[in-house]
């Protein structure tokens, strides 16, 4: 028996196959909103789950209307799920190639949300890789960037300080950003105060977040700053919303590029 014919005069799916389609695809919203609860309760709270929670509600009601959207919509979906996906593997790709030579200046810690005092596990896995970085070039001076945000007790590089001297980094080799909110002030005040101690200028490397490192690395150039970048991984459950921001701020920066330092 030959399929149902639609109005050009091709076959369409059967009924069994759009039943799967529709359910994968209200699988996947609630499985990205199950995400969404997780993370909101081991994490500080961001606009980054805000915008996960709107993605699965996004998936669950293309779900339940899965049969009244037109075939157009369907190729919209796709592509957007496509770019989406591409997007996030070139972030994940780029993050995972360091290049650290390990005779740099000066490290560049950049900030990550604490509860409270207390580092959490994003920003202690890239301050862990700080550890690491100083035990092969001690020479260097780590500079530790982020302020005092929201359900934060203390700034974050305090924070930051704290962590790395208790795993044995000196407190002379620790220089504290304690006023920037964002990723470029971040970059763009570690370079005022390390400029003091490098007059002449200085090597740097950054460590983030690997799904960062892109969009870090881009707004290093944009404050004058040449450094080369060392990825630290993130926790599996972290990453949906981790990459939804940063697709998001990359785009923004693509953008609307800062000027001025």
């Amino acid at each position: 028996m030959r399929p149902p014919l639609n109005a050009w005069g091709k076959s369409r799916p059967s009924q069994s196959k759009v039943c799967k389609m529709k359910y994968a695809a209200l699988i996947i919203g609630v499985l990205i909103l199950i995400n969404a609860v997780i993370v909101l309760f081991t994490s500080n709270f961001t606009l980054g789950m805000v915008l996960q929670g709107f993605v699965a509600a996004a998936i669950i009601l293309y779900a339940f209307y899965f049969k009244r959207v037109p075939k157009v919509g369907h190729i919209i979906v796709g592509a957007i799920c496509a770019i989406a996906l591409v997007f996030a593997v070139f972030l994940a790709v780029y993050g995972k190639y360091d290049n650290a030579e390990y005779n740099e200046d000066a490290v560049i810690v950049l900030g990550a949300a604490i509860r409270g005092e207390e580092v959490g596990r994003t920003l202690a896995r890239r301050l862990d890789k700080a550890v690491e970085y100083y035990g092969k070039n001690p020479g260097a001076v780590i500079a530790v960037c982020g302020g005092q945000g929201f359900q934060e007790d203390i700034t974050e590089a305090l924070a930051m300080e704290r962590y790395l001297a208790v795993r044995g980094v000196p407190l002379e080799k620790i220089i504290k950003e304690e006023k920037s909110t964002s990723t470029y002030e971040n970059l763009s005040f570690a370079r005022d105060v390390l400029t003091p101690y490098f007059p002449q200028g200085f090597s740097g490397v950054l460590i983030t977040s690997d799904f960062h490192i892109y969009r870090a690395s881009r707004l290093a150039r944009y404050a004058g700053i040449s450094a080369n970048h060392i990825g630290a991984p993130i926790e599996w459950y972290s990453i949906p919303v981790n990459y939804l921001r940063e697709m998001l701020a990359v785009a923004k920066m693509w953008a609307m590029p800062p000027t001025g330092g």
